[in-house]
């Protein structure tokens, strides 16, 4: 088990899934989750905060707080996708991130799919230093990707179980669906809401498939990607239809990717050199194909001297030639 949890892994996959997910953390502030700092404008007698906003305790956010927090977080995310001082950037940024987290979810509202996250910003912390590129293999990095991807499966496992918790089996022939559409769905949803039972046995296939995500971790790494694959395909019909992106969860899911293969400044230096002109000065044709002097010829199919036709002109044309390449004229 302690050899499974902590398989070795390149650096070069440890650091660019660490730049990956600091420049989500960087992305959510002003992308997915800026409607946190209109929390202030809300009586703070609604401010009720989760369990470990309890337990530590934590303040209720003022104007000052979320403004503070929010520039701190959004400077340091970017400073740690760089890779530098991984430790102290990257418990900053986790601390920091909980606290935004806490404020966004004390309000009535707990969104499931930040769990992987979170839990990676509290590993790659002990990950230790990373290049882009580096084929060592380090087993503290492995550990840290293998702790969140044990966190994404989670996530999809503890769904279906909190499912048949709470709605029982009327959750799977319910109108789960048909309410989701109802409410954000789109055309394209419209339409597949028109087949009859399409929807309840889309409702038994999403239990299953999050009843079995764990089978991902008995698979051989070609099978294990495929299936990753179709985790990444269930979400894009899940926003294609009902308009829910689960982008931190997504962002999480690539520590089962081989991302040290993706290598984006490589690439672009490279297209950089393919699009650079040449500065060498052309190549004198003459150089490129010499051929001795007296061998060259303007004529496509030349006739030696004296072997043309009689009275078919060849033999002054040759001679004409022969003059120019300065060779004497006759046998």
């Amino acid at each position: 088990m302690t050899r499974w949890l902590t398989e070795a892994v390149p650096r070069g996959r440890v650091a660019a899934f660490r730049t990956l997910i600091y420049l989500f953390v960087a992305a959510d502030l002003v992308i997915f989750t800026p409607w946190v700092r209109t929390r202030v404008s809300v009586p703070g007698d609604l401010y009720q905060p989760l369990l470990v906003g309890r337990l530590l305790p934590l303040p209720t956010p003022t104007e000052t707080l979320v403004t503070v927090i929010f520039w701190a977080l959004l400077l340091l995310a970017l400073l740690a996708a760089t890779g530098r001082a991984p430790r102290l950037l990257g418990w900053a940024v986790c601390a920091l991130y909980l606290e935004w987290m806490i404020i966004a979810m004390s309000y009535g509202k707990v969104d499931h799919d930040r769990f992987g996250l979170l839990v990676a910003l509290a590993v790659l912390p002990t990950a230790g230093r990373a290049r882009h590129g580096d084929p060592t293999r380090t087993e503290a990095g492995g550990w840290a990707l293998r702790v969140t991807q044990i966190a994404v499966i989670c996530t999809y496992f503890l769904a279906a179980f909190a499912k048949l918790r709470f709605g029982g089996l009327d959750w799977l022939t319910g109108s789960v669906l048909a309410r989701a559409i109802i409410r954000r769905g789109t055309d394209l949803a419209d339409l597949i809401a028109q087949v009859p039972y399409l929807l309840i046995v889309a409702q038994f296939g999403i239990v299953a498939f999050e009843l079995l995500s764990p089978v991902v971790f008995f698979l051989p790494p070609r099978w294990r990607h495929a299936m990753v694959g179709f985790f990444y395909s269930f979400h894009a019909v899940t926003i294609a239809t009902i308009t829910i992106s689960f982008a931190p969860h997504l962002a999480a899911m690539t520590s089962f990717l081989p991302l040290e293969r993706v290598r984006p400044l490589v690439w672009a230096r490279r297209l950089v050199r393919r699009d650079t002109p040449d500065d060498a000065p052309p190549a004198d044709p003459t150089e490129a194909d010499p051929v001795p002097t007296g061998q060259r010829s303007t004529d496509a199919n030349p006739v030696p001297t004296g072997q043309g036709p009689a009275g078919s002109g060849a033999e002054p044309a040759l001679d004409g030639q022969a003059s120019a390449l300065g060779r004497p004229l006759g046998p």
